[in-house]
């Protein structure tokens, strides 16, 4: 499978965290990538990003909040804007041995490359068996997932653009509401969170309780991901929390 070789960086996946470690219960292993969020590190991998989302961003929640954390992440953006090409085979081979590690727990894997950044991951191909093939088509038995404050990709989404093993949510901010109808609209699932609780109902969709774990992809479809606030977001005064 992987033909290219590169010189090894720091490692770039991990796995673990307190949000994406609830799967686990449902035999799901999520592998994650943090890069360092909007343009923190130089170079803005947020294209998208609102006020709002920038301010109540987690990166800093948990093991984030550490220095060494940050740098580490701060270094493997800049790596990835370096040598694209080099850091996408890096995680084409983690990918491939991480799916060896889930099967030896007897656990299904899932991948978000999007933990802290907004990247357009179907987009990012390097060479391989005479193709230009995305991370996402290189493995297209695995299940890959990831939230966007992307109109453009989410439409392409919803479209069936978008490698099958790919799901999107919409992310709800506080000042694309105009989109997030559109999305609900069409039939996409959309991120929003709510200060201290959240209805059972939002623009007349079903709200599920998107805290319970991370796995975006077994939510249906035309659902409202309720998210409560959580960290700095708490002390949000821009809109982006609902309430």
């Amino acid at each position: 499978m992987i033909e290219h070789t590169v010189t090894p960086m720091s490692k770039l996946l991990n796995s673990g965290n307190a949000k994406t470690i609830k799967g686990e219960k449902l035999g799901w292993i999520t592998f994650g990538l943090h890069l360092a969020p909007f343009n923190l590190s130089g170079k803005n991998v947020c294209a998208h990003a609102s006020a709002g989302c920038a301010a109540a961003c987690l990166n800093t929640a948990g093991r984030g909040a550490m220095g060494n954390v940050q740098s580490a992440r701060i270094a493997k953006t800049q790596k990835f804007f370096a040598d694209r090409t080099a850091f996408t085979w890096q995680l084409a081979k983690e990918i491939g041995n991480a799916i060896k590690l889930a099967g030896k727990k007897g656990m299904k894997p899932c991948f978000r490359l999007n933990l802290t950044s907004d990247l357009p991951w179907e987009n990012i191909k390097v060479e391989s068996h005479g193709k230009k093939l995305s991370l996402l088509e290189m493995y297209p038995d695995v299940q890959f997932y990831d939230y966007t404050k992307s109109f453009p990709r989410m439409v392409a989404y919803l479209k069936g653009e978008m490698p099958s093993n790919y799901h999107l949510t919409f992310s709800r901010s506080e000042c694309n509401d105009v989109k997030v109808s559109m999305i609900a609209e069409m039939g996409g699932n959309i991120a929003a969170v709510f200060r201290n609780e959240f209805p059972k109902s939002w623009l007349d969709l079903d709200v599920v309780n998107g805290d319970e774990t991370d796995l975006r992809f077994l939510d249906g479809k035309n659902k409202i991901v309720g998210l409560l606030q959580k960290g700095l977001a708490k002390k949000d005064e821009t809109g982006f929390v609902i309430g």
